[in-house]
């Protein structure tokens, strides 16, 4: 009889300590399995459909994302050369010219990305050379007044934007490709002092942007 007990007692604690593990072998019947169990297959799980069973993919070779722009068909030049940079000459800015919106935009990436060294007047003073009293050793370049970048063209903004040129970094990473173009029609809109004046109208501007927002007072009169 105590023996039977024994094994009672040893059962009902077995079975009792099973029933109460975390680990849950069947969760018993779901009302709705499609809310409790995912049917897409989750970022890092196993997947049957590729051979190496994995669900992250890099995208195909020569494609692009629905609505990305093409590509900039030059390459980044090896040390000590300069032959696809000078060719970067040729290559026009596909945007269409600025809306009003699309320049404030673009003002907003300039200032956010490039102020800090060439200043938010395009001068080249920006915080990091303040009057020369930042931490940068010489003046950044000023995009508007110095012939060299009022010159420039577009393409070759473009690249050094894109690979990076002499002390400026790339900046592939923080702008895509329309940013990009979108910063550089910005910067050549304040050298050629031609900003837009609504989403739909471009004209030429005597000055850079304050005297802008006058010009459609006048011609109305």
């Amino acid at each position: 009889m105590k023996k039977t007990a024994i094994i009672f007692f040893s059962v009902t604690s077995l079975l009792a300590a099973v029933s109460c593990s975390d680990v849950k072998r069947k969760p018993g019947r779901i009302y709705m399995p499609d809310m409790a169990y995912s049917r897409a297959y989750e970022t890092y799980s196993e997947s049957p459909i590729w051979k190496d069973g994995q669900t992250n993919r890099e995208p195909v070779a020569g494609t692009i994302k629905r609505g990305d722009m093409l590509p900039f068909h030059l390459a980044k030049d090896r040390a000590g050369d300069t032959a696809n940079y000078f060719a970067s000459r040729a290559v026009k800015n596909p945007l269409p010219r600025l809306t009003l919106t699309e320049h404030k935009e673009a003002e907003r990436l300039y200032l956010v990305n490039c102020g800090i060294c060439h200043g938010t007047k395009l001068d080249g003073n920006g915080p990091l050379w303040n009057d020369g009293d930042g931490p940068f050793p010489s003046k950044p370049a000023a995009l508007v007044g110095e012939p060299r970048y009022d010159q420039m063209p577009e393409g070759q903004m473009y690249y050094s934007v894109t690979y990076g040129k002499n002390l400026m970094g790339s900046y592939a990473s923080q702008l895509n490709p329309k940013q990009r173009w979108m910063v550089i029609a910005y910067i050549k809109a304040l050298q050629t002092k031609t900003v837009p004046t609504s989403d739909s109208v471009l004209i030429a501007a005597p000055a850079l942007v304050d005297s802008a927002a006058k010009a459609p007072a006048a011609a109305t009169k």
